[in-house]
């Protein structure tokens, strides 16, 4: 089983619920986000159980949890991947002109990367980047890796062990990267 959930950030942190989980929020610019991810976590799965935190960070159900997760979020949007299949990553990002996507794009994407973008007609360019990175982000989370090993990943050559599907919905992009054959389609996504 895998279950998307799409939400804002400025409406699950101030939800009835972040009054709970303010007192366990860490301060700062992130505390917003970190909220909204264990508000939505909880509107999905109640009681919450545990989180603990991986050698990367990457937070995670206790042992006694069969279930595994991810959020992301860009912007105020916020996505939560679900599984009881293993392992996930997902990756959402707001498809936005980016002025060095380019640069970033000869830094971090491989061969068959770069020959998905030169494909597109030149102003679907900066959609195909956006395509490409969260794929590429979607695979690192997965793994449980941070975003600095996003060069060591190639979308486009995955091996069987792996499925990686990515659906773009009016100005958002967002990839899954699970342990089993998934395909992301916008009918397997919930709204809050």
């Amino acid at each position: 089983m895998y279950r998307i959930v799409l939400g804002k950030v400025s409406v699950l942190s101030t939800d009835a619920l972040s009054n709970a989980l303010s007192e366990q929020a860490p301060q700062g610019a992130h505390r917003a986000r970190w909220i909204a991810g264990r508000v939505l976590l909880s509107h999905v799965l109640s009681p919450l159980p545990d989180i603990v935190y991986g050698e990367q960070g990457k937070p995670a159900f206790s042992a006694d949890t069969p279930l595994w997760f991810n959020l992301s979020h860009s912007g105020d949007d916020i996505a939560l991947l679900l599984s009881d299949e293993g392992e996930v990553g997902c990756d959402i990002e707001v498809v936005r002109p980016q002025d060095n996507w380019q640069t970033l794009a000869n830094t971090v994407f491989s061969l068959g990367e770069h020959a998905e973008v030169e494909a597109e007609h030149p102003e679907q360019q900066l959609a195909a980047f956006w395509r490409i990175w969260t794929r590429k982000e979607a695979i690192v989370k997965q793994r449980g890796g941070s975003a600095w090993q996003i060069v060591s990943v190639d979308s486009t050559a995955l091996t069987s062990s792996l499925s990686v599907s990515q659906c773009q919905f009016d100005t958002l992009s967002l990839a899954v990267c699970t342990p089993t054959p998934f395909t992301l389609t916008a009918d397997a996504v919930q709204r809050l």
